[in-house]
């Protein structure tokens, strides 16, 4: 299995690779990105189905990326000798055309150019013509294709497709991680707040005209320049821990993530499981998932954010309801039935390639 280190991808790997422990699956996880993390490093430690092999090959939607993207090919195809897998399973959507052997899975948890057209709002730049052949080589060599969502299969078989066969699989979180505590009269949000795609620079902004605190696990700095954003109402926690986050989580009455393009989400999730009020963006995706569990806001609407917030704020009984919505639903998103879809996908696979 390969999986990146600095996104959302290395939180389901891992989560993955627990739920299929008791299917007696080994897995040898190889990672790219960056190096892992004392919390990452921990977190694999823990799993005796693991074994890590690192690296910090660039990523497909990384500028500049496609010396990386062959030589990482090449590394991982020396990995596949070493290892001899019965299955690839690939979080990365630009080497499922190598020549590997055994049956190869795609997961496609987002891509560039629907998060381009979600964000800017229409096609990507010619740049990215690149990525475009190399991403459609890859899923379209893939024997299975698995998305988070349906909304997100549909995205990547109309950009890319078509493909062999395909499959969605809903991501998953372990609940023993996340308590619904007791409750404090604050909104909480996660993420960069520079990162267009989630939005958050939009909560941020209108923090002044909520009656609550707003909390945002992440970086005041701008990537750019270096420098501090300073915002009323607004208090940056900087990077925390999985504890920690668990920790907020438990005591936040609402979680508001106004999301432009988010597949899947595990932060919502999450918070969702923490019985927190979901407030988010009205995404296909999002509202495939989260059903009347949560409030949808407009991405593009500052005011529509300020008042679907203030009138959860103001209504007790209402954030209770949302709140109570948002755990329930959760309970159709948990490892285990993560794990034992993924188990079936892969024995399909094994047992077509067996007949063949």
């Amino acid at each position: 299995m390969t999986a990146d280190t600095v996104g959302g991808v290395w939180n389901y790997a891992i989560e993955l690779v627990g739920a299929l422990a008791p299917f007696g699956t080994q897995v040898t996880l190889a990672t790219m990105g960056a190096p892992l993390s004392e919390d990452q490093r921990r977190q694999a430690e823990e799993l005796n189905n693991l074994t890590v092999h690192e690296s910090t090959y660039k990523l497909e939607w990384m500028e500049n990326p496609w010396e990386d993207v062959r030589e990482a090919g090449q590394w991982l195809l020396k990995l596949k000798d070493e290892v001899q897998p019965d299955l690839v399973h690939l979080n990365g959507l630009v080497h499922g055309a190598l020549e590997w052997g055994v049956p190869v899975v795609v997961v496609v948890h987002s891509c560039v150019r629907s998060w381009w057209g979600a964000v800017k709002g229409g096609e990507a730049p010619k740049e990215w013509d690149t990525y475009k052949e190399m991403v459609t080589r890859g899923l379209q060599a893939a024997d299975m294709v698995i998305a988070p969502t349906q909304a997100m299969m549909n995205q990547a078989e109309s950009l890319y497709g078509p493909f062999r066969a395909r499959s969605v699989i809903y991501n998953g979180r372990g609940q023993d991680s996340f308590r619904f505590g007791k409750k404090e009269p604050f909104v909480f949000s996660m993420g960069r707040v520079w990162d267009e795609a989630k939005n958050i620079s939009m909560l941020a902004h209108i923090a002044s005209d909520l009656d609550w605190p707003v909390y945002i696990a992440g970086d005041d700095r701008h990537p750019a320049t270096g420098q501090s954003v300073d915002l009323e109402n607004v208090h940056f926690l900087g990077q925390l821990s999985e504890k920690e986050v668990a920790d907020w989580l438990s005591r936040a009455s609402i979680y508001a993530l106004p999301a432009r393009y988010e597949p899947f989400g595990l932060t919502m999730l999450e918070a969702a499981m923490s019985g927190c009020a979901l407030v988010v963006g009205k995404t296909e995706s999002q509202a495939e998932i989260w059903g009347n569990a949560a409030r949808y806001v407009d991405p593009n609407s500052a005011d529509e954010l300020r008042d679907t917030i203030n009138l959860l704020i103001k209504d007790e009984f209402v954030r209770n309801i949302m709140g109570c919505r948002a755990v329930k639903r959760s309970h159709g998103y948990t490892a285990d039935p993560m794990g034992q879809d993924y188990d079936h996908a892969y024995r399909q696979l094994l047992r077509q390639t067996a007949a063949v």
